[in-house]
């Protein structure tokens, strides 16, 4: 069966990104599907959904594509993996290729914002409640890096070791996976971590494990880097 039969085969999910943290070389990382959250075509991936397809086809068995186009391989993905969250992806764009060059001016410009799925369902289950489909398990054929998102939620995260992140990364991570407040994020960067644990310690009724959070958060910053060394 040739490629584009493979291709028409296929359905498509899309996810959106954050690309500011994509680096030069091409490389970044991310989610590539989310479990448990119901996309703008209805549909709702389970935890274990990619599982099989992981396992039998592996990372090099699955393409990084440009618009599902399977003409157009702009590079390869290096990890491929489900965790509690969704399908974490890490890839890096093939930078001696002109396609994949254009890409990445485009992703890092901000005119390229999203990632898509290509898979066919093996089984999936109504829920009538929601009025979605729930899929239990896809065959996984590609990843393409697409123009138009469908699950907003998904973001791109900080993608290589030896580098601090930039301003937006380490607010967004703040806020997101720290528990902080825009406010107080913004704080803790203009005035630094002591300055904002001693205000938010000294007002009335106000919980003092502030500062233990920070550290946590630095803590597991340092470690998910290490990882990535």
């Amino acid at each position: 069966m040739s490629a584009d039969a493979i291709m028409r085969r296929c359905e498509t999910k899309h996810v959106d990104l954050t690309l500011d943290a994509v680096e030069s070389d091409g490389s970044f990382s991310g989610y590539a599907s989310l479990f448990g959250r119901m996309d703008m075509g209805k549909d709702i991936v389970e935890p274990g959904a990619f599982a099989k397809s992981l396992r039998t086809r592996g990372t090099a068995g699955i393409r990084m594509l440009f618009q599902h186009d399977p003409n157009q391989p702009i590079g390869a993905w290096t990890q491929l993996k489900e965790d509690a969250r969704g399908l974490f992806v890490r890839g890096r764009l093939a930078t001696g290729v002109e396609r994949a060059r254009e890409v990445l001016s485009l992703m890092r410009g901000g005119a390229l914002d999203g990632l898509s799925i290509g898979f066919r369902t093996i089984r999936a289950q109504k829920d009538a409640a929601k009025g979605a489909r729930r899929i239990l398990e896809a065959d996984l054929w590609e990843i393409s890096i697409v123009t138009f998102p469908m699950l907003p939620e998904a973001r791109v995260e900080t993608v290589k070791a030896r580098r601090l992140p930039t301003i937006r990364e380490f607010e967004c991570w703040l806020t997101r996976d720290a528990g902080l407040t825009r406010s107080e994020a913004k704080a803790v960067i203009a005035k630094g971590f002591a300055s904002l644990a001693a205000e938010r310690d000294a007002a009335p009724g106000t919980p003092g494990n502030l500062a233990a959070t920070i550290r946590q958060a630095t803590r597991m910053i340092q470690s998910t880097r290490m990882k990535q060394i």
